[in-house]
């Protein structure tokens, strides 16, 4: 930073942090103008640097800044690409296909349809009017005024009720008084997180794992530990391994459809990873957000390590990603604690929202949207069978991704930014491993956002990159 005097005789503080974002301005408009297009590899960063003729630490940062608005991808030592630009909110294309699914004859990369195959927002038909009926009696001036007012962690006695029932499965219920919530299931898992591990402490997680645990425990301070997988979920022998390296407060594990992997642990696998929690003497954070597509999963680790175990979920792949309610299941010796969390981090939920939750809960509307959502996966995975059933795909026929091993001599970053000159956005599977894994040349498909024309298509396409190779070949 760099103090500079006002002209008031003040002194301000001017951030760096403007310079790397006007340069990053500057970036975003050579592509919206063509003049970079989807797929071209940008210098790197230290040409880059020299040839805007600004600092090398700025130049990370201006890559940085492209990344986290969807314009660029990389792997550190392989480049970055331009990616092609993310659709407006609201819409999987940024423009419609032509009537066969194939892309515009025009030729032009910019003539292509964006399909954002990242974002992994389902949403069924209809969803919206069932909602809006739900919602008629909160608009009443009484109803209304009680829901406008603060809400604790805990809720309201209705919504710990409703949220018990909606995380219920495999023949477990929560007590309703273990219930807390959040203003969204990251908020949850960030609370469950610091009630468990201090910062400096280290945390367990599946050597691939969802994107943002890695930023959560980076900003509390917390190390991530890779624990091995198999076709059955985390290893407990791992799990063994890694505590006698260094103690271990927690582990965080997606035992129903783990993402990006669709993994769903059998009941013995459960058993034996509470078996080795207790033994060690740590925590678990158990994320079930996905598992609502699972109808016939077995009962959450929660119900074998019940006073070891936290439950997060949310209601934004339920019903819809804006609607965000985050939910916490603490063991009864906990929930002090992690309302502390909820409050230090400002992470309560509004009560508004807990009363909309709760309607469309106690009246059916998730029930109903769950069963489209459910026959919906079934749908996107017979095309992803008739696209890319000749490849190395790991999926489970409930969930919305798969995971995709490419083809020699395909890398990661190389395909990547091909699907990006032909309009497609995907997940490169480093973004899900934890350091010091690496992941192989993988990536990650959503199915859940586009429409299903579209995302036969997209697949179609990603289909025929694949079988083609890079250009120039290896």
């Amino acid at each position: 930073m760099c103090w500079v005097g006002t002209a008031s005789g003040d002194w301000g503080v001017v951030a760096v942090a403007q310079d790397f974002r006007r340069v990053a301005d500057q970036v975003a408009a050579e592509i919206a103008a063509g003049r970079l297009r989807p797929g071209d590899r940008l210098p790197t960063q230290r040409a880059f640097a020299r040839s805007r003729r600004i600092a090398n630490s700025t130049a990370i940062r201006v890559y940085g800044e492209l990344v986290r608005r969807g314009l660029a991808v990389g792997e550190v030592g392989r480049g970055t690409f331009v990616r092609a630009a993310p659709p407006s909110p609201g819409h999987a294309l940024a423009e419609e296909p032509a009537a066969t699914g194939a892309p515009a004859a025009t030729g032009s990369p910019t003539a292509r349809p964006t399909v954002n195959l990242e974002l992994n927002y389902p949403v069924a038909e209809g969803q919206s009017q069932l909602m809006a009926q739900s919602l008629a009696g909160l608009l009443r001036p009484d109803v209304l005024e009680a829901a406008t007012r603060p809400a604790a962690a805990d809720g309201t006695p209705e919504a710990r009720e409703a949220a018990a029932s909606l995380v219920a499965r495999g023949g477990w219920r929560p007590d309703a008084g273990q219930l807390l919530f959040a203003g969204n299931g990251r908020q949850a898992i960030a609370a469950a997180i610091a009630s468990f591990v201090r910062p400096g402490g280290r945390l367990g997680v599946e050597a691939l794992t969802y994107p943002l645990v890695k930023a959560v425990a980076e900003r509390l301070g917390v190390s991530l530990v890779a624990i091995a997988a198999d076709g059955d979920g985390l290893c407990p022998e791992a799990l063994y391994a890694a505590h006698r390296s260094a103690p271990l407060s927690a582990v965080y594990v997606q035992p129903t459809l783990h993402n990006p992997t669709s993994v769903t642990m059998s009941e013995e696998r459960r058993a034996e990873l509470a078996e080795a929690c207790a033994h060690l003497g740590i925590g678990a954070v158990e994320d079930t957000t996905w598992a609502f597509l699972a109808a016939e999963a077995p009962a959450p680790l929660a119900a074998h390590a019940p006073a070891r175990t936290v439950v997060v979920d949310s209601l934004s792949k339920r019903l819809a990603p804006g609607l965000t309610t985050g939910f916490l299941v603490a063991p009864t010796a906990r929930t002090g604690l992690l309302a502390d969390a909820l409050r230090s981090g400002a992470w309560t939920a509004a009560r508004f929202n807990l009363e909309a939750a709760t309607r469309w809960i106690t009246d059916g509307t998730v029930a109903t949207v769950t069963a489209a959502k459910r026959a919906d996966t079934a749908a996107r995975h017979r095309l992803v069978q008739r696209h890319l059933g000749g490849f190395r795909i790991r999926t489970d026929p409930r969930a919305y991704y798969c995971w995709w091993e490419l083809p020699a001599p395909w890398r990661t970053d190389t395909f990547v930014a091909a699907a990006a000159a032909h309009g497609i956005a995907i997940t490169p599977g480093q973004a899900f491993a934890v350091p010091p894994h690496t992941a192989a040349d993988a990536v990650r498909i959503g199915l859940a956002s586009p429409p299903r024309e579209v995302l036969s298509y997209a697949l179609g396409t990603l289909a025929e990159l694949a079988a083609q190779g890079p250009p120039g070949g290896p």
